[in-house]
């Protein structure tokens, strides 16, 4: 009988999945199964204890659905992706496997892994590859002189001309197999440090993303443009968690925005969060492109020689959320305390580390990631090197958050901060993003820090450290 494996990575869903669906249209084959859980390769890369959790949680989910329509999980847990390529290749001759399955991943290490797999198993097995976590594939939308776009602008107009020329499809989730139900595989121990994540915020499973992104689209899209900045408020989606491992897929996202808000496209209602799915998709497509972003490299070469000060106390003190700018500190709590923070906030706290600190942008990038539910390379990277200047289509080296005034135009009412920060609860809100003033005018000592660092004498020898690194 012939045998189909399915090698499950950042894609945990049933519904939508390319690589599955491939691997059952033949009715009469034998389908598998796999995911390998790599603990020293997330250990490298700081993998957040949250988002390891929110895996687990999800391949007990999947495990169980697929064993409803006949088609086993097996699970590994392996050191690394150099682990991965011999055990494959024994599981695949033990199973008597004839073809393999997977949709591709677009990050450095992923890409060789792969490679190497599939130069492993040429002769024996036939390996099937797919840009499922993608709405188009890198190397789909090119310039005139077939380079990839270093501007986001052009990169969208050329993208929604594309989407304009013909939707992707969605796939159905596969049908029971003959031998349905089957049992069910245990699940591999995870030797990776786990936390749990508020399912009031998070549910687990597809059918919970997917009613949180039908629910979105219907009531949140076509607004999203005027209530994406305010923290305070329910005005984003976050579903972000989901599509990072591939509950969702942005196909999905794609047309539940369109059954929704149709106009999307033409630039209508809901066009603004249709906007952010294609920035996602600008830095998946940057990275196949410039896999020095994967190596912590700065896509503008001269702000490799930005001068960083590094100091570790400030940098612990932005970790913890006690840099006595009260914007920066109730989003880093939310984010300590959640994994998750707000768009906006991720770049007012990228803003205040790299320029108001001098601290290197990469630490941030490397602290996000072991937090974050939602931690996404290409897109973690691509948020902190428009906020430090350093990536295509960054933010000009001059242009430098105030976080007090960003407080006070996000936040103007403190009913964010107030949230995350209750020793601020008796100052008035007119006086709430500059605490001190108020305190200090009053007499009033206040459990909170005080500024680690002057803003405008900040901005002065930030602006300094990037015009010296430009001119050398």
């Amino acid at each position: 009988m012939t045998t189909h494996l399915v090698w499950f990575r950042a894609d945990l869903r049933l519904h939508d999945n390319l690589a599955l669906a491939a691997a059952c249209r033949n009715s009469n084959a034998r389908v598998i199964g796999l995911f390998i859980a790599t603990p020293e390769q997330w250990h490298a890369h700081t993998l957040a204890p949250r988002q390891a959790w929110f895996i687990r949680e999800h391949l007990h989910a999947l495990r169980d659905a697929l064993a409803q329509r006949g088609i086993p999980l097996y699970t590994a847990q392996l050191d690394d992706f150099d682990a991965c390529i011999p055990w494959i290749s024994e599981f695949c001759d033990t199973h008597r496997v004839d073809a393999l399955f997977y949709n591709y991943q677009y990050e450095l290490n992923e890409r060789k892994r792969d490679v190497a797999l599939e130069k492993h198993l040429d002769g024996f097995v036939t390996c099937q590859g797919f840009d499922d976590s993608v709405l188009l594939a890198p190397g789909s939308v090119l310039t005139g002189g077939r380079e990839m776009y270093k501007v986001f602008t052009p990169f969208s107009r050329a993208y929604l001309k594309k989407l304009a020329e013909g939707l992707p499809e969605c796939v159905h989730a596969p049908k029971a197999r003959p031998s349905a139900p089957c049992e069910a595989p245990p699940l591999a121990a995870f030797d990776y440090p786990v936390e749990a994540a508020d399912e009031m915020l998070f549910p687990v499973g597809e059918t919970a993303a997917l009613a949180k992104l039908r629910q979105f689209c219907q009531q949140g899209a076509g607004e999203y443009d005027t209530r994406r900045d305010f923290p305070a408020i329910e005005g984003t989606s976050r579903v972000s968690p989901y599509l990072a491992i591939g509950v969702l897929s942005p196909r999905q996202c794609l047309h539940r925005l369109l059954a929704e808000q149709p106009k999307a496209l033409e630039g209508g209602p809901g066009a603004v969060w249709l906007n952010e799915l294609i920035w996602r998709e600008f830095y998946k497509h940057l990275m196949t492109y410039h896999p020095a972003l994967c190596r912590g490299k700065p896509f503008i070469s001269w702000t490799e020689n930005v001068a960083w000060d590094n100091d570790d106390k400030r940098f612990d003190a932005w970790c913890a959320g006690r840099t006595g700018y009260p914007i920066v500190d109730a989003a880093m709590l939310q984010m300590n305390r959640t994994g998750w923070m707000h768009n906006r906030l991720r770049m007012i706290v990228a803003s205040f580390l790299v320029k108001d600190l001098l601290i290197d942008w990469r630490q941030g990038e490397r602290y996000f990631i072991a937090q974050l539910i939602d931690g996404d390379l290409a897109a973690n990277n691509g948020g902190w090197q428009w906020a430090a200047s350093t990536g295509t289509d960054a933010a000009p080296y001059f242009r430098i958050f105030n976080p007090t005034t960003q407080g006070q135009k996000f936040d103007a009412q403190g009913a964010f901060i107030r949230r995350w920060l209750p020793a601020l609860g008796k100052v008035p809100d007119k006086s709430l993003h500059d605490p001190w003033s108020w305190a200090d005018k009053h007499g009033v000592t206040l459990d909170y820090p005080r500024p680690i660092v002057d803003h405008k004498q900040a901005r002065v020898a930030t602006l300094a450290a990037y015009e010296a690194a430009r001119k050398s």
